[in-house]
């Protein structure tokens, strides 16, 4: 049997969906975050050293990283389902939209919302302006342009497909559906219909609202 450690308004929601995709059976168990620092608990460490969401377990199996728990997924269970064969054209597209997600799109996103959070947090009052204007300027010079950029690139790839790797879902999707709703919620969408085409697509699917059902409502922090 399967089981989810399943951190609220974490990436381990996008396992769920797939879950739900793949029509398994499963369990999960939930862990909350601390209400102050918002990090996991110490108990997930009891599942892999590292403490971080997702996990997942398949009998004795331990395997961490949404990439690779994806990847495992749609191997062992999706009967040649969720993935585009060697041969066909979509195969780089699945594969690059694949690593993408979490190597070049998440990162970015995360540094904003370290960067937002950098002034609002305690310090000595003399620091407050200093660490605001730096904060600022990373985040107006650094970030802002290259997320613009990344999103540009994707609405633009959005605008040709219906997913990321054609026109059926596929493991591209699982990946950078979490990354797009972090972006919806720290970065304008409005001028990116095709990203926001994508994610009310996503929304719409049964095994997703399923996920949510099971899962909880993925809540993701603004930057």
């Amino acid at each position: 049997m399967i089981t989810v450690h399943h951190l609220e308004n974490s990436r381990s929601q996008r396992i769920l969906w797939l879950l739900e995709e793949l029509a398994l059976d499963y369990d999960i168990q939930h862990y909350a975050r601390d209400r102050k620092t918002m990090l996991a608990p110490p108990s997930l460490r009891k599942i892999h050293p590292l403490g971080k969401s997702p996990v997942i377990t398949d009998g004795d199996t331990v395997i961490a990283e949404s990439g690779t728990i994806t990847e495992y997924l749609i191997q062992t269970y999706g009967n040649g389902q969720w993935q585009p064969g060697a041969a066909d054209p979509q195969w780089l597209n699945y594969r690059y939209w694949l690593h993408y997600a979490e190597g070049s799109l998440m990162p970015l996103l995360v540094m904003k919302l370290i960067f937002g959070h950098i002034p609002k947090s305690p310090m000595p009052f003399f620091a407050r302006p200093v660490a605001r204007a730096i904060s600022g300027k990373v985040t107006a010079t650094l970030l802002d342009p290259q997320i613009t950029t990344h999103l540009a690139v994707i609405n633009d790839h959005l605008g040709e497909h219906t997913w990321f790797a054609g026109e059926q879902p596929s493991g591209a999707d699982i990946q950078m559906s979490f990354p797009l709703q972090a972006a919806a919620a720290r970065a304008d969408l409005s001028a990116l219909p095709h990203i926001r085409r994508f994610l009310d697509q996503v929304q719409q699917r049964p095994a997703y609202q399923r996920a949510v059902d099971k899962g909880g409502e993925l809540q993701v922090l603004g930057g």
